[in-house]
């Protein structure tokens, strides 16, 4: 595979970029596979470094997943900023790549890491996401009983389970929302932190379907934009008028102590 069919190919899974330029370096990397030059828009591979197509496409994706990340920022980013918006653009491609039979999962390829897989996900994460499950059922146990002594339920996470009381309450809240442990209890949590109903139901319904927690994350995580209005404009800058205020009685105390220190070593 050539530098023109790797473009071709990565132009499949998203047409609509901006021009970039995939170049092989014809070297092998000791450090990285792979790299974006953000100035030049472009795309670096070390060819040398691959023994076949699968693993080079995959370093492409990569990279073209900067391009698109760096290219269509509403602010400047950093191609080498592994944020969750980049993990969220990778996935999505990598996705799109296996469907459109552009590049192969070695993990569900390969006979080993598919039986790997599966144990791991069903004897230890889905069996961790019950028994977090459970245990905020005996916590909230634990709280009624606190209240009826009268006794402090943070104390006694902190002091006698020696579990901080945060992360004793997240645990709580996964109980009380019945949130599905077979995707794991990192996953329960992060559908737990979100507050709309109809939202947290559709986050949970997409790790059940295979989305990545980033791509969840990026798609669920943060609350949606309200639309500007008037009132909340007029709103906000009353409040921003408000703090000005008390910033600019605040320096001007500031600068009167520095004269009086001042005069005081004269």
């Amino acid at each position: 595979m050539n530098q023109d069919q790797v473009k071709e190919k990565l132009l499949l899974l998203k047409g609509d970029v901006d021009e970039f330029k995939v170049t092989f370096s014809g070297k092998k990397s000791n450090k990285v596979d792979g790299l974006y030059k953000p100035a030049e828009r472009e795309i670096i591979i070390h060819n040398h470094n691959f023994n076949g197509d699968s693993a080079l496409i995959y370093t492409a994706i990569h990279e073209f997943a900067h391009h698109i990340q760096f290219t269509t920022a509403a602010a400047p980013a950093s191609c080498r900023s592994h944020t969750n918006r980049f993990w969220d653009i990778l996935h999505r491609l990598l996705f799109e790549a296996e469907k459109k039979g552009i590049y192969e999962n070695v993990f569900e390829k390969d006979r080993r890491f598919a039986e790997l897989t599966v144990r791991i996900r069903d004897e230890f994460l889905v069996k961790n996401g019950h028994l977090m499950k459970e245990l905020g059922g005996l916590l909230s146990e634990a709280m009624e009983l606190c209240n009826e002594l009268h006794a402090s339920f943070d104390d006694y996470v902190d002091r006698e389970l020696k579990l901080h009381r945060t992360a004793a309450r997240t645990v709580m809240k996964i109980n009380t929302l019945d949130i599905d442990p077979k995707i794991g209890y990192e996953n329960m949590r992060t559908v737990a932190r979100i507050r709309d109903d109809d939202r947290r139901r559709r986050a949970e319904r997409a790790f059940a379907e295979g989305k990545s927690p980033d791509m969840v994350k990026a798609e669920f995580g943060c609350t949606p934009k309200k639309e500007e209005t008037i009132e909340r404009l007029e709103s906000e800058k009353k409040r921003l008028e408000k703090n000005l205020e008390s910033l600019t009685i605040r320096l001007t105390m500031v600068e009167k102590q520095i004269e009086d220190m001042r005069a005081g070593r004269a």
